[in-house]
């Protein structure tokens, strides 16, 4: 009779176990399900943010009085309940928190696929094959994320430290949007540079608008035959609206010399008012 052993040798766990159980978030998170809900979560509420921003840049075709006031209304969200910026502020920080958890879910979830392959692409977190691979579902889009996410990324610092923060241009004035944008975009390079960033958020906003669904868990053959149309209509939109600031002010349908600046703009508010005053109105 052969003798059998009942002891077996310890195999070390892939991540060490905590002394306290973490809270259930963490745990969530922690986990490869969770990161991908949390990058479709946030990434809807980053598309979601880009369609409203969008919806205020148009106004800058109905001309510079309405894109400006457009502007100083942001800063008097919540009317007089809450101080003056106080909850735009407070939009920021969360729309800064879903920024963050996006690209970090986006991180760790391309490390934990290269970790989990030695052949795995360090760039992408896909496995090598020896042979030329043919793409069935995946397309360009899906391929390209994690080069168009970092775009994006710079595209955002570059678009803050431009219209945001008036670094780059030194006729930039604060509250007048109208002049920032034409003066900005008035310069070819950057232009261009806009045109190529939106070209590249398009292509993210597609493929990540299409793969949130699939994210969060709504996968049914009832809707996924809506999910590319909406994913295409979504982002043409943007790509089309983005697109149309830089080459209207090149071809100078949007000109920074129809906007006065906005020390003019407020002085005439004032001389109004006074004359209102002054006729009993």
């Amino acid at each position: 009779m052969v003798a059998t052993s009942t002891s077996r040798s310890a195999v070390e766990p892939i991540r060490p176990t905590p002394r306290r159980a973490l809270p259930w978030p963490v745990q969530f998170y922690r986990s490869a399900v969770g990161r991908k809900w949390v990058m479709g979560l946030t990434g809807l509420m980053l598309v979601g943010f880009v369609v409203f921003h969008l919806a205020g840049n148009l106004k800058a075709y109905l001309g510079p009085e309405e894109i400006n006031e457009y502007g100083e209304s942001l800063r008097d969200l919540g009317g007089h309940l809450v101080p003056r910026t106080h909850l735009l502020w407070v939009l920021r920080i969360g729309l800064i928190g879903a920024f963050a958890l996006h690209i970090h879910s986006a991180y760790t979830l391309k490390e934990m696929s290269r970790k989990a392959s030695p052949k795995a692409d360090y760039m992408t977190g896909q496995k090598k094959y020896a042979g030329k691979q043919r793409f069935v579902a995946a397309d360009f889009a899906s391929r390209s994320m994690r080069w168009t996410g970092p775009i994006v990324l710079l595209y955002v610092i570059f678009h803050l430290a431009d219209l945001t923060w008036g670094w780059v241009d030194s006729d930039w004035e604060r509250g007048n949007v109208y002049a920032n944008m034409a003066n900005s975009m008035s310069s070819l390079p950057i232009a261009l540079i806009y045109i190529v960033a939106n070209v590249a958020l398009a292509i993210h906003v597609y493929h990540g608008l299409w793969s949130a669904f699939q994210s969060l868990g709504i996968n049914s053959p009832k809707i996924n035959g809506f999910r590319r149309p909406l994913s295409m209509a979504v982002a043409g939109l943007i790509l089309v609206g983005n697109l149309s600031f830089p080459i209207m002010v090149q071809a100078g349908v949007l000109d920074a010399d129809n906007s006065p600046s906005h020390a003019e703009a407020v002085d005439d508010d004032h001389n109004t008012a006074g004359t209102s005053e002054e006729a009993g109105l």
